[in-house]
């Protein structure tokens, strides 16, 4: 592999680990493999702590191409819990709120994914890395201070229910850049008269990049050992 020049790897980010924990960590293993001082190396598209999933990271000279992956259509798996909700709609917070699902069926579920698809507006998550007067969005959240983000322009090509089994349904996604899935919890517990918060996420493609060919840091550092 010729890091310097520039390589795109694929990742399978670890429950818990950051993006940018991630990069850290494969720049600390390439530094010490080709025995270099720096090398540029960055992810194309931020998978929140608590996801798991597919990362693409360019190293070297590749880095230049990072928007190009960036653009690309995300595939994701998620878990919802209806009934509930937590101030994040993921696990980092606690259960805030209770609702009624039992009124809620296969047929209904099916029904309210068909309107979040194709070219919609949607509000990101508070507990977001957007930036309002120059702080993060969840710096504001996390000191229990209200704030109004904007809605953007995103587009989900794919939006199909692979388990009903209430209060749990699970999804498959299919999406522009910029979707945040705990938003589409939040609207779709909305939607059906009810909450709901993501309990678990994972990317599995980046445009045709697909997770069956990512690796994990710990093969990653033991395959360099043989190059």
């Amino acid at each position: 592999m010729d890091f310097l020049n520039g390589e795109v790897l694929l990742f399978n980010k670890p429950y818990g680990w950051t993006s940018f924990q991630l990069v850290n960590k494969v720049r600390f293993i390439i530094k010490h493999k080709i025995k270099v001082k720096k090398i540029k190396v960055g992810h194309a598209g931020t998978l929140d702590p608590l996801a798991t999933g597919l990362v693409i990271i360019c190293t070297g000279r590749e880095t230049k191409n990072i928007a190009r992956y960036q653009e690309m259509f995300k595939e994701y798996h998620t878990t919802l819990k209806l009934g509930t909700t937590t101030p994040s709609f993921d696990l980092e917070t606690e259960v805030d709120a209770y609702f009624s699902f039992e009124h809620i069926t296969e047929e209904m579920v099916n029904s309210v994914l068909k309107e979040y698809l194709g070219e919609t507006i949607q509000v990101p998550p508070v507990y977001s890395a957007k930036y309002i007067n120059g702080i993060r969005a969840y710096d504001y959240a996390r000191k229990g201070k209200n704030v109004k983000l904007s809605g953007k322009k995103i587009i989900i090509n794919t939006l199909e229910m692979l388990r009903f089994d209430p209060p749990y349904i699970s999804l498959r996604i299919v999406c522009s850049k910029g979707t945040y899935i705990r938003a589409l919890a939040r609207d779709i517990g909305k939607s059906l008269h009810s909450g709901a918060y993501m309990t678990s996420l994972e990317r599995k493609k980046i445009g045709d990049y697909d997770i069956e060919n990512a690796m994990t840091v710990e093969e990653f550092e033991r395959n360099l050992v043989f190059l």
